[in-house]
């Protein structure tokens, strides 16, 4: 088979490179064309020269295709692969660190609350660029495969003002699913799950072994595993309170809910500090930039390792590649995908992105009718739905007002900040981000007007209630091993630790 395949924001060598070789462990997709774009030249460079080499060592004849143009990159392609950061680590490092002056304590800050938001703004911006492009360029009906956050946010903004056929894929389905094996000591493939949400807030509402229903003693089995009893704290509160477990890790949905972290003094009873996912203060922000610092100053050693092997049991769980072998080869995959809602899910809006079971084979991507997601889930789901619509139409529209109003209805935002604080909040939001927000460009004026006032409400220096140094190379080189699966590795949560 010849078709080709191009990934934007290629530079992202933890997302690329494991990819890649999902894609090219599938033999009939031996002739196919790979193209990598990204903006930033030096870590495209780097990419694809570490994934050329993993290509020639699978003695295959693919010459990976290297541009910083994006449309000569998208001519004629088929699929494409979207892992984008807007703004990189620089603007991360403010959607942390200024909500913190105003006591918003964010482990991750991708999805929701005020780093999601912004994140999203940034991002909506240059995925419509990008759909543009597809349309002009790529094949007719390409398809957009998604893989960058707010996930939601932008694969909405995608599917409503790009014009291109988009999907969303996360690995959050796949982890928990790996967890509720665990608690019942048996294999993931043993169990049998319906999950279905919008995307970070999937509930599992379905469990099965062997035809029996596991859903009603879950709470008992994760309430007496030895490690999740301490690391999943967050989620097994949701489960003990709403009834069915949540995909998100236990940082991730600390945030996106009003109750675990609005108090500093009690934020430690809901996390662990011993994997950062597992609700660490800017843990996110952290680890990637280690993966990036190493992986910089690291990269002779990686040229030097043997390369990744194109093999059927190398594969990771990332949908992509299965969506992709699907659709060219007829052989039916059944995985957890992003999609416009249309009465899917029955009480969660149909213009939302839900995130609900789905199969590609040669007729397509098809999504079976959920039916109603239980009240209480669907309540969950329903308030984020709200933020993320205030977000979408504010980023496609320049509209302060609408982005204002997204973050006084986050609920961990409103649990944290008055009205007049959140106004303050979004005026210096802007102003840092301004490099990244051209069509905020008026409201962005007006703020930066507002804050040369005197009169503004007092902020705090604040580091948040469970704040960990970034670690030096030189700390990373007395642990080579984990200091490359962090850089190397997509999921960055994989290995969830418990402190000691």
């Amino acid at each position: 088979m010849s078709f080709k395949v191009t990934f934007i924001g290629a530079g992202s060598i933890g997302f690329t490179r494991g990819l890649l070789r999902d894609l090219l462990a599938v033999p009939e997709f031996h002739q196919v064309e790979i193209a990598f774009t990204d903006i930033n030249e030096h870590h495209l460079q780097m990419v694809t020269e570490l994934c050329q080499r993993d290509i020639e060592e699978n003695e295959l004849k693919i010459r990976i295709q290297s541009t910083v143009d994006r449309r000569e990159a998208l001519q004629n392609a088929r699929y494409v692969i979207c892992t984008i950061r807007v703004g990189g680590l620089e603007a991360f490092e403010t959607d942390v660190d200024i909500p913190l002056k105003y006591g918003i304590d964010q482990c991750v800050g991708d999805t929701l609350c005020a780093g999601g938001i912004m994140y999203g703004q940034r991002g909506i911006a240059v995925m419509l660029d990008i759909c543009r492009d597809i349309r002009e360029v790529a094949e007719k009906d390409a398809l957009l495969l998604n893989y960058a956050n707010p996930m939601a946010m932008l694969t909405w903004a995608c599917n409503q003002y790009g014009g291109v056929r988009t999907v969303g894929l996360c690995h959050g389905v796949q982890h928990g699913h790996e967890q509720i094996a665990n608690v019942y000591g048996l294999k993931q493939e043993e169990v049998d799950i319906v999950c279905a949400g919008i995307n970070h807030q999937t509930w599992y509402i379905q469990i099965k072994h062997q035809g029996k229903d596991l859903t009603a003693g879950l709470l008992e089995a994760f309430e007496s595993h030895p490690d999740y009893a301490r690391t999943e704290k967050v989620r097994i509160d949701m489960l003990r309170r709403f009834g069915y477990y949540s995909t998100e890790s236990n940082g991730h949905l600390s945030e996106y809910v009003p109750w675990y972290r609005k108090r500093p003094e009690e934020i430690h009873e809901w996390i662990d500090l011993g994997s950062w996912i597992n609700g660490e203060t800017g843990g996110y922000l952290r680890v990637c930039t280690e993966g990036r610092n190493w992986f910089e100053t690291d990269f002779p050693n990686w040229m030097k390792e043997p390369a990744l092997e194109y093999a059927a049991n190398h594969r990771s769980q990332e949908h992509g590649s299965y969506i992709i072998e699907g659709l060219e080869t007829g052989r039916v995959y059944r995985g957890h995908f992003n999609m416009v809602n249309r009465g899917i899910i029955a009480n969660l809006p149909a213009d939302a992105i839900i995130e609900a079971p789905g199969y590609a084979d040669g007729n397509g991507i098809s999504m079976p009718i959920v039916g109603h997601l239980p009240l209480g889930p669907a309540a969950v789901c329903n308030t984020s739905i709200s933020v993320q619509r205030l977000a979408v139409e504010a980023a496609v529209h320049g509209d302060d007002l609408l982005l204002r109003q997204a973050f006084m209805m986050d609920p961990l935002v409103g649990a944290v900040c008055n009205p007049k604080e959140i106004w303050q909040l979004v005026d210096e939001m802007l102003v840092a981000q301004e490099a990244w927000l051209p069509q905020y460009a008026d409201a962005i004026a007006a703020a930066k007007v507002r804050l040369s006032s005197d009169k503004l409400l007092p902020v705090r220096a604040y580091e948040g209630a469970a704040r960990l140094k970034v670690k030096t190379v030189e700390e990373m080189q007395l642990d080579r091993e984990a200091a490359n699966r962090n850089a190397g590795e997509a999921d960055k949560g994989k290995e969830r630790a418990v402190q000691k």
